[in-house]
């Protein structure tokens, strides 16, 4: 259980300041994507980073990005968020932008395929 102190944001907050459903909240958290803790109360409270990471995981989601993938991406983010550093975000932002641009080469491969002079496969005769 966590002390609600002005640091914290609930469900709702969270949800407002990155510009997602609170259902989408709790799925992220539910996922282990962001983390929050419970209130004597059994309220959820999040650290104020929260947001932010939500933004990312709504941008890798946009990337093509599994929830797996996208928790595996953030696997080396302290698990204590007080403990977040500029420079976490900045290898996080680094992570997501490498995997974004392999994707997108594979998919301008895949589109030169598709629009080549050469046959996909061949169609057996009757």
């Amino acid at each position: 259980m966590t002390t609600v102190t002005e640091e914290t944001l609930s469900v709702s907050e969270v949800a407002r300041d990155s510009g997602v459903a609170p259902s989408a909240v709790r799925f992220y958290e539910k996922h282990g994507l962001i983390t929050g803790q419970r209130t004597a109360g059994n309220q959820r409270r999040f650290h104020r980073v929260e947001p932010c990471l939500v933004k990312i995981v709504r941008v890798a989601q946009r990337v093509g990005l599994t929830v797996a993938e996208i928790r595996d991406l953030m696997a080396d983010l302290p698990q204590d968020r007080s403990e977040m550093t500029l420079d976490a975000f900045y290898h996080l932002r680094a992570r997501l932008e490498d995997e974004a641009r392999r994707r997108l080469l594979a998919l301008t491969e895949t589109l030169d395929e598709l629009t080549s002079e050469r046959k996909l496969c061949e169609i057996p005769p009757k």
